[in-house]
């Protein structure tokens, strides 16, 4: 064989490796008959449906950045690639992968591994009542069953099929009824046999583009090895054990407020009315959260807000508005701090609840005497 013929046989075997995934990848998607019904009905009920994969999502939204708030900041404003290995909501591993190393996040049923490659730093914690959002929180399943937990059938329809992951995935639109609502719309896309979410797709009203994603870009259906999931401890990790309370969880835990039962018209959920000082409103997409920040946590980010883009100075506090996302930071009259809130309602709705609360509509619990 000659040289040329050698390179010839060389570039056809790279053409065929290379080439017959992508050709996989670019087959046009076959229609699928399911209707939105049934198909919400799988999606909600795909709940133990196990897997494993690689996904990426994009964020839109800049928000502020205080120390407090930097992880939720980087979520829902740069793009984060994650693998995931998920054998059920008790026992999974998501790795954050970042430029230098990962974080991985490891779940059992006894609590929460958090690894810090950089740090060689494993803290080991459970979950308390309320928390900010986290990678593992954006996995499109876990989106998903968030985003159309509530959903009416008079709020979806159809999709037309997209290929994703190298599956034919049947689309479902959720249009929110609840005019409070600041998203547009949410997309779906789901594995048609088992009813788990590959692609979630979130727009705000008056948007084209979506304000965030997140999709699959490689799946595997089945359960991980209990192996993939479990952690080891690294020889000269450091070794942390204790509560993982981050500005949410704290001020829930510590705060003397109590927020109202009903807040601008909308009702406290019934999962967050063991809480004690945070106040989550709504169903569905359209959820409004109100935290009480101690001073010393409510001025760097009010610092932080008067730096954004976008922000307004108005009587009751400043507002900022982030694609489908609007936030307030008030003040607290007679307490030092403010209440922030923040949420997919309208700034009517959010301003409405803001005066609400700086009229006084919560209970002071009277602090014990030392």
């Amino acid at each position: 064989m000659t040289s040329g013929r050698r390179w010839s046989c060389v570039v056809l075997a790279l053409a065929l490796v290379i080439g017959i995934p992508l050709g996989l990848r670019a087959l046009p998607a076959d229609g699928n008959p399911i209707t939105a019904a049934a198909l919400l009905d799988k999606i909600q009920g795909s709940r133990d449906v196990s897997y494993s994969g690689y996904i990426e999502t994009l964020g839109t939204l800049q928000l502020p950045v205080a120390d407090d708030f930097t992880d939720v900041g980087e979520l829902f404003g740069e793009r984060t690639r994650m693998r995931v290995w998920w054998r059920d909501a008790e026992e999974w591993r998501v790795a954050k992968l970042l430029a230098t190393g990962e974080q991985d996040v490891f779940r059992d049923a006894s609590g929460t591994t958090v690894w810090e490659y950089e740090k060689s730093l494993l803290t080991r914690t459970i979950d308390p009542d309320i928390r900010l959002p986290r990678a593992s929180d954006l996995l499109p399943p876990e989106l998903a069953h968030r985003l159309l937990a509530d959903a009416d059938l008079s709020e979806v329809s159809r999709l037309a099929t997209e290929r994703v992951a190298g599956r034919d995935a049947p689309g479902l639109r959720l249009n929110p009824g609840a005019s409070q609502s600041s998203i547009d719309h949410v997309d779906v896309w789901a594995d048609p046999d088992t009813g788990l979410a590959v692609r979630v797709a979130v727009f705000a009203k008056g948007q084209d583009s979506a304000s965030l994603t997140s999709t699959f870009m490689s799946l595997s259906l089945g359960t991980p090895s209990r192996a993939a999931t479990q952690f080891s401890i690294a020889p000269g990790a450091t070794v942390e054990y204790g509560d993982m309370l981050d500005i949410a969880a704290t001020a829930n835990q510590y705060s003397p407020l109590r927020p109202p039962r009903v807040l601008a018209g909308l009702t406290r959920t019934s999962s967050s009315r063991n809480l004690r000082a945070v106040g989550v409103y709504g169903d569905g997409v359209t959820q409004l959260i109100v935290i009480p920040l101690s001073d010393r946590a409510a001025e760097p980010l009010r610092e932080q807000l008067l730096l954004t883009p976008g922000v307004r100075q108005r009587a009751i506090g400043d507002a900022l508005n982030v694609g489908p996302l609007n936030i307030l930071l008030t003040e607290l009259k007679g307490f030092e701090g403010g209440w922030l809130l923040a949420g997919t309602v309208t700034d009517r709705t959010l301003v409405r609840a803001g005066r609400q609360l700086e009229a006084g509509f919560y209970i002071a619990v009277p602090k014990e005497p030392r």
